[in-house]
């Protein structure tokens, strides 16, 4: 009889192992996505503290989709993809444009997104995009965008734009009120961006820089099933009724 109840503890106790173990085997994996904090539409911090946005949204809809868990970090997006190549995140979901540099850097998903580039000024300057063009215009971006790098490309190396004439900044909000307290005479960064950041303000976009740029979301080249999650997860968005309600809800076109 001693027996008997030894054998049924025992196999009890390995019932509860093995359950445990495939409890744990269970678990939903979290990955952390890095985003810029100020570029709204595309990823922003909400008034209540709240990560928000066309791309978080869209992540979170992956996450489910997909059986993963997301946690969304804004940090300074010149520093970001620094930031992951350190394994401080798994991920960039916030409006990155894929360029030859990055590229070298890190791996791209599918794309999902394509912009151009806008410029604004002060609703009664007289400036122009000519005058852009020539390099008569103090201008300001955000450090580290594919505007800060198509300026220095394009006008700075040049010697068309005089280099202290590119003003940089943390975020793009801090060029924008630079504009308006005029110090300096135009901002430039991609159109969705600047649509949403000049809206009931004292400030018109005049004009567009047709750069056609390509956003994906970036991951370590070594995650390779970690980009085949995502690119599956992007797929299904793009096909669902959940891409145009956010694409809707964010005023995207």
């Amino acid at each position: 009889m001693k027996e008997f109840k030894t054998i049924i503890l025992v196999l009890v106790l390995l019932l509860v192992v093995t359950c445990g173990s495939f409890a744990q085997g269970a678990e939903k994996k979290t990955y952390i996505n890095g985003i810029d904090g100020d570029y709204f539409p595309f990823s922003f911090i909400d008034k209540d503290g709240k990560a928000s946005g066309f791309d978080v949204d869209s992540i979170e809809w992956i996450a489910q989709e997909m059986g993963f868990e997301v946690k969304t970090v804004p940090m300074a997006w010149d520093g970001i993809i620094p930031s992951l190549l350190a394994k401080k995140i798994d991920f960039i979901y916030s409006g990155m444009t894929v360029t030859e540099e990055r590229k070298q850097m890190v791996d791209f998903t599918n794309v999902y997104w394509v912009v151009n580039q806008a410029v604004a000024i002060q609703e009664k300057a007289n400036v122009t995009m000519e005058d852009l063009q020539a390099g008569k215009i103090t201008i300001g971006t955000q450090r580290g965008c594919s505007a800060a790098m198509w300026i220095e490309d394009n006008l700075v190396k040049k010697g068309i734009l005089p280099k202290d004439n590119l003003k940089l900044y943390d975020n793009f909000p801090l060029a924008v009120n630079d504009l308006i307290n005029g110090r300096i005479q135009a901002t430039m960064m991609d159109e969705p961006v600047v649509v949403k950041a000049i809206a009931g303000k004292p400030l018109k976009k005049i004009g567009i820089i047709s750069t056609g740029e390509e956003y994906a979301i970036a991951a370590r080249k070594e995650d390779k099933e970690l980009k085949e999650i995502l690119n599956e997860g992007l797929k299904k968005l793009m096909a669902s009724p959940k891409w145009e309600e956010l694409i809707k809800k964010y005023e995207m076109k």
